[in-house]
């Protein structure tokens, strides 16, 4: 086999692979090198497939609108990334940049999807674990980015967006919504109070109703960085 077979055979992804399997995929992937700090793709922008590092290391990041990163990983020779838009069909959960020259392999999400095109259950259950990967992404950036009136702003409209319809919300505790969060009961109420001065939602009783969906969706976005003061 060639040095490249051999390296691709080292990955999780392609262990099992017959040597036939192996061969497709080293005539498809693409060899590209990137200078120290060079950005390869953005949160955001369309999945172009799995990227393997040959050489060197890359670091896969969050941002804020503010520019504070958050990083998730720090990719080096023989780690794959960028996996969960090639299952799920999103774009990319987030963006890589070189922290050293590096090269880099990159296989196509159509190559990778043609080797469970014949096993339907085994491409839904990936395509399954990918979203839920990607919902742990997004928490990760709710915890390193936005503060706690934007978090529950985002958890209302996910709940919104879930029920079909802006109001009223499921009946959640305030135990319940500081575990969905990451934070505690007390400042959970006093965070659904700022919303509620904002007018973005009602409140009555147990039940909680959407006033102004632009409204919430704004206040979604408001970063650690700019902290509503009334929580």
């Amino acid at each position: 086999m060639s040095s490249l077979a051999d390296f691709l055979r080292s990955i999780p992804y392609f262990t099992v692979l017959s040597a036939e399997e192996v061969k497709r995929i080293e005539n498809e992937v693409l060899e590209c090198s990137f200078a120290k700090g060079e950005i390869l793709f953005l949160e955001g922008e369309p999945c172009h497939g799995l990227y393997v590092v040959k050489s060197g290391q890359v670091r896969i990041y969050k941002s804020s609108p503010e520019g504070r990163e958050q990083v998730l990983l720090i990719a080096k020779p023989g780690d794959s990334f960028n996996d969960v838009p090639v299952f799920d069909g999103g774009p990319n959960p987030a963006s890589a940049s070189t922290l050293k020259p590096s090269t880099v392999y990159i296989i196509s999400k159509e190559t990778l999807l043609s080797l469970v095109a014949d096993c339907p259950a085994a491409l839904a259950i990936i395509k399954l674990l990918s979203m839920r990967l990607r919902r742990l992404t997004m928490m990760v950036e709710d915890l390193s980015f936005r503060n706690i009136v934007s978090r529950l702003a985002r958890m209302l409209l996910n709940l919104a967006a879930v029920e079909g319809r802006v109001s009223p919300m499921p009946r959640l505790t305030h135990d319940e919504m500081a575990a969905i969060v990451g934070s505690v009961r007390d400042v959970v109420g006093r965070a659904l109070k700022a919303l509620e001065r904002a007018g973005a939602i009602r409140i009555e009783g147990q039940r909680i109703f959407v006033e102004d969906s632009e409204k919430l969706r704004e206040m979604s976005q408001i970063s650690n960085k700019n902290r509503v003061h009334q929580v």
